[in-house]
C-alpha cells in the first residue's frame, strides 16, 4: 500500500506516530488492514510507518511503544528506504540517538549489520559515528554491532584500533590509519589520535566536510584535544589552502 503524504490517512497515522498515541495507532492498524506495511510518499520516495516514527529527530513520546505496536501489526522492522538510500529504520534511529528506541529494535529483531546507510553504504554504526551520535554508537557495540578501524577510533576502543593497525597480512594503508585519526579528533579520542599519528597519520589532512583533524575536534568541541594537537603542528583547512 502506498499512500500519499495528503492523504487523510497519511496525515493521521503521522499524528498518531508523532504524538505518541499508541491506542489511536493501533485502531488505525486494526481499521486498516495492510497500513502497517504502508510506505507513505511516491513511487520514486516513500517511507514506511517505522520509518516515520525514527525520523529525524527522533525521541518521540511513546516511541518503543510504537515501534512495538507496528512490528505487532506486521511492519517489516528491516524494511527499507525507498528513494535515494536504502537505509533501515535502525539507521534512522541510530542518526538521531534514540536509545531507547534503538533497543526497542533490536529486541524485535532489526539488523544490527543492516548495510544501506548515508555514510558508505556502511551500517546503523556508520550513521552513528559520522554524526556524532554517539550513546547509540556505544550502545551499538554494547549489543555487538562489528567497527572497522574508523569507528573504533572515534570511539577510542584502543584494543581494537590496534588490532586493527596490525592485523596481518593486511594492516591498513596510510590513507586509512588518516582517516581514523581524523575521525578520532571527531570523537574526542586523545589518546587514540596519538596513538594513530605516531603510526603516520596525516595530522593535516583536508578530510570529511572539508575539515582537518584540528577543525574536526574544533567543531565537536574538544579544547584540550584542539591544543594538543597545535602541539603536534596541526593546522585548520584554512591555514592550509
Amino acid at each position: 500500500m502506498l499512500i500519499d503524504t495528503t492523504a487523510p490517512l497519511a496525515r493521521a497515522v503521522g499524528e498518531a506516530i508523532r504524538s505518541g498515541d499508541v491506542a489511536a495507532l493501533r485502531d488505525l492498524l486494526t481499521t486498516h488492514p495492510g497500513l502497517a506495511t504502508a510506505r507513505v510518499g511516491s513511487v520514486e520516495c516513500a517511507r514506511t510507518l517505522l520509518h516515520l516514527a525514527t525520523d529525524w529527530p527522533g525521541h518521540l513520546p511513546d516511541g518503543p511503544a510504537t515501534v512495538t505496536a507496528l512490528v505487532a501489526a506486521g511492519a517489516d522492522v528491516n524494511a527499507r528506504f525507498t528513494g535515494a538510500h536504502r537505509e533501515t529504520p535502525l539507521h534512522w534511529a541510530a542518526s538521531t540517538d534514540d536509545v531507547p528506541v534503538l533497543d526497542a529494535l533490536l529486541d524485535l529483531g532489526a539488523d544490527i549489520e543492516a548495510d544501506g546507510a548515508v555514510i558508505g553504504d556502511g551500517t546503523p554504526l556508520a550513521d552513528a559515528v559520522a554524526f556524532g551520535q554517539w550513546k547509540c554508537a556505544r550502545r551499538l557495540v554494547q549489543r555487538g554491532a562489528r567497527t572497522n578501524l574508523w569507528q573504533a577510533a572515534a570511539l577510542g576502543e584502543a584494543d581494537r584500533v590496534a588490532a586493527r593497525c596490525t592485523a596481518e597480512p593486511a594492516p591498513p594503508t596510510r590513507e586509512d590509519i588518516t582517516a581514523a585519526l581524523w575521525c578520532a579528533c571527531h570523537g574526542g579520542q586523545r589518546e587514540t589520535a596519538d596513538y594513530l599519528l605516531r603510526r603516520g597519520g596525516d595530522v593535516n589532512w583536508i578530510g570529511y566536510d572539508r575539515l582537518t583533524p584540528l577543525d574536526a575536534a574544533h567543531r565537536s568541541g574538544h579544547p584540550a584535544l584542539v591544543a594538543w594537537l597545535r602541539d603536534q603542528g596541526a593546522r585548520s583547512a584554512e591555514e592550509l589552502v
